[in-house]
């Protein structure tokens, strides 16, 4: 029996559409079905969460689905990441001790308008011959060989057959609910965010000269901006559309979500903790455009591609970790390569049984190690020192190999990944004692930064990693030898930041990190200030 499709995908989001885009540029034979619940047009800017990217994201959109011009004319660049860290209470931003760049980094990334960005997915896959149907609902799937697809649209049903089935209808996860593949997570956070459809620069909140001559391009509102504070953080997005997000994302155990999982008790918790922030969000009320909240919003999933079955979960279909450093668009370009290799090496005819196993381990491994920078680590966010060493780490991480593996079009050569199977567990079995030494760090260590400002790339071997990704395509060989040097250079970046808590509080920690002592005095001097006892 020959199906209708070769694919069917339920769900049109920002994952769905993306992969739609992805199967056509580089399957272009296969028939593609995709079936999106809301309306199309879309509204812009008030319409879903997920709108940073960060290195991952940004390749896999720019890049492996071609959305360079409509990012460049459509879309904002992003400033990276930045964080404020708490002082007095919180209402003199110029007081508070930044984390941030002072210039673009090298490899860039996108601040997103889904609205407008769905929107031009919708309409550039219908107009190559996707068939993409809006405020369409899966009301049944019957996995089979043929998988059997069941849609309302219109007042009617449609059923139609499909070779492979791609799930893709976000935290709903339709296959996860039917198979049975929840995996629950001991991560507790909430979160709440609302748009104002006006533009709101985190720059014009302080006339301090020296703060804001730090920043000279006066270029800060165009970063994800973090108002960082014991369990929690709190966002600031700006939209290519004029529109703000704004964002509160914190422990369940330290800020109960109740709290502010309506816009007046949202903005009572701001007036508490983020009273200067409160100011803005109250002067902004007028033109507010949207109110969301999510409890508990990690989940796992125990499965995610299944090669002889013939399906795949992607985006927050599979599990989902936290919105802090944004990794729910890099997940949806991991996930999306994933799939996409596999049904392009199924339509030709090959097995991809263990292809597809090979993947399931490599994603949820990621996933895995991604949910340990989040688990049990809110407490630490309002530490400004710990924090400043984890956000170094954790970047140098992301840069020194995941993300690497990914510009390197090296996460789904599974040849590849075998070859260095070591090498990822010698790094797993780090990242996870220095999640555990920063936690033990923060809790010893009482002092506090003043005023002041770093930045991540200002330190010369985390800008050259950073820089790195958009290098050349390297030979096997030579990304070995990459990944063993930048791995090594963790060893010793791990080290330095042992040594700084080691020699200021807390001697008794030092076993969490066991790894070589032997770092240049200099290593990580860019990253260290003189810190003020409070």
């Amino acid at each position: 029996m020959t199906p209708d499709f070769d694919v069917i995908i339920a769900g049109g989001g920002l994952a769905g559409l993306t992969l739609a885009r992805q199967l056509r540029l580089e399957s272009p034979h296969l028939r593609v079905f995709v079936a999106e619940k809301r309306a199309h047009p879309a509204p812009e800017a008030a319409f879903k969460v997920g709108e940073s990217s960060v290195e991952i994201a940004a390749h896999y959109f720019h890049t492996r689905v071609r959305l360079a011009a409509h990012l460049r004319d459509r879309q904002l660049d992003k400033f990276g990441l930045r964080y404020f860290y708490p002082a007095g209470d919180n209402r003199r931003i110029e007081e508070r001790f930044e984390l941030g760049p002072t210039y673009f980094p090298p490899v860039g990334s996108f601040q997103l308008d889904r609205g407008r960005l769905e929107n031009f997915l919708v309409d550039e896959e219908r107009a190559a011959g996707v068939e993409v149907v809006d405020s369409a609902r899966v009301i049944d799937v019957e996995l089979a060989s043929p998988h059997r697809v069941t849609i309302a649209v219109s007042g009617a049903t449609r059923t139609m057959t499909g070779r492979w089935f791609v799930d893709a209808t976000g935290r709903h996860g339709l296959l996860r609910r039917q198979l049975n593949l929840n995996n629950r997570v001991g991560h507790g956070a909430n979160a709440s965010w609302w748009r104002v459809g006006e533009r709101v620069k985190i720059d014009d909140w302080s006339r301090d000269p020296s703060w804001r001559g730090r920043v000279p391009t006066g270029d800060r509102w165009l970063s994800t901006n973090h108002l960082m504070g014991r369990g929690y953080w709190v966002w600031l997005i700006p939209l290519a559309s004029g529109s703000t997000s704004f964002g509160i994302v914190a422990d369940d155990h330290l800020h109960p979500g109740a709290r502010y999982s309506r816009f007046d008790g949202a903005l009572d918790w701001l007036r508490e903790f983020e009273p200067q922030c409160a100011d803005v969000a109250e002067a902004t009320r007028g033109s507010l455009e949207d109110f969301l909240a999510l409890r508990h919003f990690a989940h796992g999933c125990t499965q995610v591609y299944c090669g002889d079955g013939r399906w795949s979960l992607i985006g927050e279909a599979g599990p989902f970790t936290d919105p802090f450093y944004s990794p729910g668009s890099d997940f949806i370009g991991i996930g999306n390569d994933f799939t996409a290799d596999l049904i392009a090496r199924d339509a030709a005819g090959e097995d991809v049984t263990a292809r597809a196993a090979a993947f399931n381990e490599t994603y949820l491994r990621l996933y895995d190690a991604f949910l340990r920078l989040y688990e049990k680590q809110y407490p630490i966010m309002g530490h400004a020192q710990v924090m400043t060493a984890k956000v170094a780490w954790d970047n140098a991480c992301y840069w020194g190999v995941t993300a690497l593996l990914f510009y390197q079009a090296r996460l789904r050569d599974v040849a590849f990944m075998a070859s260095i199977e070591p090498l990822m567990r010698r790094f797993f079995v780090l990242h996870a004692r220095m999640q555990a030494f920063l936690r033990a760090w923060s809790e010893r260590d009482g002092r506090r930064f003043g005023a002041g400002m770093t930045s991540v790339v200002a330190h010369e071997k985390l800008c050259a990693l950073q820089g790195e990704l958009g290098g050349p395509r390297l030979e096997a060989d030579a990304l070995r030898a990459r990944l063993e040097s930048n791995f090594a250079f963790l060893e010793r970046f791990a080290a330095a930041w042992r040594d700084a808590a080691v020699d200021a509080v807390a001697p008794d920690i030092a076993r969490l990190v066991p790894v070589p002592a032997d770092v240049p005095p200099a290593a990580i001097d860019a990253l260290r200030l003189d810190a003020v006892t409070v």
